[in-house]
């Protein structure tokens, strides 16, 4: 009997330990296929000044980080840069430091920065969101034209495809015919956001009036990051005649909802704010919501998601990746449904965007 019960209690005990060991290791998945066997890789995000709660381009990125730590067996370090955006590189050397085998950086201002940690950490792989890097990279010590068997990769996007389809439901949606568009910073990126709203706003109504403001210009980037300046221009937009105003400014965005919300309560009418990167119409307080028409969708959360997925499945490759609108990285949002009268035709235009028949500019001409 006690040799029975002796027995018993060793085969309990294993079991136990067997599902101990079946409960470890929960936080994710590296191989995607339902085992979470191995140690956690190491993923940072550096994010954009502002950091994650922007409710716009760094959210986006956020979003993409959260889906993979539900997805994959994944240790995550989150940072943003100082005010002033000068301590980027120090960033990138301490987590690259820490042993950090993925670091993904938020922006364009990180490309210098992560092209020489690359260099330095030729062991550690790289992403920059929106960072062209190559040959003629600045203040990066043998700057080289990225391959496949580069260390780091530039995750760009065909932001003029979804500027296009916003512009184009801007002008369909206008009463008055006449349109705006607000810029962050007045750089290259930013105006390829203007170049397809306009493209897409003329292509629908070719008298169309359309006002251009930017916030900012460089070296001052500010204008990423100014709801209250923001809030000003479009309300003199709105008072000048504009009554569907889109943005390309980052967290300055919210300032155009309020405008929105507050000159259209103010003067008993109805105009419209077009949000950008992610669907704005969700992350908006319930008072600016009715006056959100839509957001060109930038699906940085897709670029950062796929990136951490092919470094923890063994596949990352360096270069030049495009997120463009027939990949799914660019789009338009239906939330709140104030295009669903319009959405076949948007959807006709994004056909024809896909198969080449538009050809959406790239930059002002």
């Amino acid at each position: 009997m006690r040799r029975g019960l002796r027995a018993s209690v060793a085969l309990f005990a294993l079991m136990l330990v067997a599902a101990a060991c079946g409960k470890s290791g929960t936080t994710g998945n590296p191989s995607g296929s339902g085992s979470n066997a191995g140690p956690a890789v190491k993923v940072a995000l550096l994010y954009d000044i502002g950091g994650r709660g922007d409710k716009s381009f760094n959210d986006s990125a956020a979003a993409g980080l959260d889906k993979a730590k539900q997805d994959f067996n994944v240790e995550v370090k989150e940072l943003s840069p100082n005010t002033g955006g000068t301590n980027r590189l120090d960033l990138l050397n301490l987590v690259a430091g820490q042993g950090y085998q993925l670091v993904i950086t938020v922006g364009f201002l990180y490309a210098e920065s992560t092209c020489a940690a690359a260099a330095k950490f030729p062991n550690v792989k790289f992403g920059d969101v929106d960072g062209f890097i190559d040959h003629t990279t600045q203040n990066c010590p043998g700057a080289k034209d990225l391959t496949s068997s580069s260390n780091v990769t530039s995750l760009l996007f065909a932001e003029n495809e979804g500027a296009y389809l916003v512009g184009a439901a801007a002008a369909m949606k206008s009463q008055t015919h006449h349109i705006g568009f607000i810029g962050g910073v007045n750089i290259a990126l930013i105006n390829k956001f203007q170049a397809g709203f306009d493209a897409g706003a003329k292509a629908t109504d070719p008298s169309i009036t359309i006002d251009h403001k930017y916030l900012t210009e460089p070296p001052n980037f500010n204008g990423f990051n100014d709801p209250s300046d923001a809030q000003t221009v479009a309300t003199s937009m709105y008072q000048g005649g504009a009554d569907v105003v889109y943005h390309a400014a980052g967290g300055s965005g919210a300032g155009l909802f309020k405008a929105a919300e507050l000159y259209s309560t103010s003067n008993n009418t109805h105009v419209w704010a077009e949000g950008t990167d992610s669907d704005q119409y969700l992350s908006a307080p319930a008072d600016e919501q009715p006056y959100i028409l839509t957001s060109n969708l930038k699906r940085v959360d897709v670029a950062v998601y796929d990136t951490i997925k092919d470094f923890v499945q063994g596949t990352f490759t360096g270069g030049i990746k495009v997120f463009d609108l027939k990949a799914g990285g660019v789009g338009y949002a239906t939330s709140g449904g104030f295009v669903d009268d319009i959405k076949s035709k948007l959807d006709e235009l994004a056909a024809k965007i896909k198969s080449g028949e538009i050809q959406v500019p790239t930059a002002l001409s």
